[in-house]
């Protein structure tokens, strides 16, 4: 069974770690109605996608 022959340092681990991290979404502005919006995803204001209407909006 491999066991490791010295301990793991901190700085050693927190440098393999630097990449594990949430990643903040893009957001783009909705051409139909200028929301905030995630990129490539139906507007939740409108239901719009693109300029096709794909839901109906809660209005």
């Amino acid at each position: 069974m491999a066991v490791p022959k010295r301990r793991t340092s901190k700085a050693r681990k927190r440098k393999r770690r630097t990449h594990f991290k949430a990643l903040v979404p893009n957001l783009d502005k909705c051409p139909h109605c200028g929301a905030p919006r995630i990129a490539h995803r139906v507007c939740k204001e409108c239901g719009h996608y693109g300029t096709e209407a794909v839901m109906e909006s809660g209005d």
